[in-house]
């Protein structure tokens, strides 16, 4: 509870204008395309080392359309 009424207290001395400099800022570093391609890059290293499902590596294309896939466990070293 003390915690609380200081941080009301030191909100409220700081102001409506600090809160709203604080909002835009906050919005802007969220909206920021740098900040969304890290968190999709880092959603996506997450998935993928939780994901079940094996690894694949592209072997040698067939055609313009066509790549076959090869677990990685059974790629010839």
């Amino acid at each position: 509870m003390v915690g609380v009424a200081a941080g009301y207290v030191l909100g409220t001395r700081a102001g409506r204008a600090r809160y709203e400099q604080l909002s835009r800022t906050a919005k802007a570093v969220a909206g920021s395309p740098v900040t969304k391609k890290a968190i999709e890059v880092s959603r996506q290293k997450l998935a993928d080392s939780l994901s079940p499902a094996p690894k694949l590596e592209p072997m040698k294309p067939l055609d313009e359309q066509t790549t076959i896939l090869v677990p990685r466990d059974q790629l010839r070293r």
